[in-house]
């Protein structure tokens, strides 16, 4: 014999699930807002873009003693927002040597001509989703320089392999108007090791697995330590554009106590010569 419903049963079930949807909707986190189109650049987490609140990359005649760098990265990406072909670029080399700061300044640069160009920052974390991202910018009007900085990988993992897919135009191929700018220490992103040939069967098969990735960038830039006249060079450029004293002796010492010689030094050297004189430094000055 079946069950008798209760009277008025079904409509007070239907209340509560109602308001049991309406308390999980009012816990679950508003959609972010789509950011503004305009934005001369953008961070992805993974998930969804945001605008960079203020990028102010510093200016391309500051970027001291990587001439040749500069010029091969600002023709590269000025073909690229001119609707040219251009290259996925690996910028490589010494730590602090101004591999990012370079990209910044002359995507900066090519925006402030008029360039149709915007940059959005990718974690090396976040590379799996690198689909979903060109997705999201699949239709912008702009051309698009996805940046991915400091890119090391341990091993030639899942990781890796999909960057190579993404470079040689495999099922997640990057849009015609969207390259892929990448900084890292190694020179080919992924370590060599002098046993690395140990336990393969055929040996060139190991090197070829891990230069795989590398040669994958049709642009691919080194970066190198400085020598002490062009460091030298950086700090001044810094300190003149901020309108600072400095003593080059005191340079030195600060240089040697740090035991590199890099355009970061440099910047930090004349951050410390403001801090000195109880400034602040004023980036508008900076930007010029």
């Amino acid at each position: 014999m079946g069950q008798m419903a209760l009277p008025g049963s079904i409509p007070i079930m239907s209340d509560a699930l109602e308001r049991i949807a309406a308390a999980l909707e009012r816990l679950s986190p508003p959609p972010p807002a789509a950011p503004s189109a305009d934005a001369p650049a953008y961070r992805w987490d993974g998930h969804a873009l945001s605008a960079v609140p203020k990028f102010a990359p510093l200016p391309l005649d500051l970027m001291t003693g990587v001439d040749g760098q500069r010029d091969l990265i600002l023709a590269n990406t000025q073909r690229l927002a001119e609707g040219a072909a251009a290259h996925d670029a690996l910028l490589w080399g010494s730590r602090g040597a101004g591999k990012s700061a370079l990209v910044k300044s002359v995507i900066g640069d090519l925006q402030s001509k008029g360039a149709a160009l915007a940059l959005v920052e990718l974690p090396a974390s976040a590379i799996g989703s690198l689909p979903a991202l060109f997705d999201a910018i699949r239709d912008w009007p702009r051309a698009v320089v996805v940046f991915i900085d400091d890119l090391a990988f341990d091993t030639t993992g899942d990781g890796a392999r999909l960057l190579r897919s993404v470079l040689e135009g495999g099922a997640s191929a990057r849009p015609d108007h969207v390259r892929l700018y990448a900084t890292s220490n190694r020179r080919h992103i992924v370590p060599r090791n002098l046993d690395e040939q140990a336990s393969a069967i055929n040996p060139r098969d190991a090197v070829d697995d891990n230069l795989a990735l590398a040669d994958r960038f049709g642009l691919s830039i080194g970066f190198h330590v400085c020598d002490q006249d062009i460091w030298l060079e950086m700090v001044g450029a810094y300190a003149a554009r901020l309108g600072l004293e400095w003593d080059q002796q005191d340079a030195l010492t600060w240089m040697t106590q740090r035991g590199a010689r890099s355009g970061r030094v440099a910047w930090h050297y004349v951050v410390e010569l403001a801090g000195r004189e109880g400034r602040a430094i004023d980036f508008a000055s900076v930007r010029g």
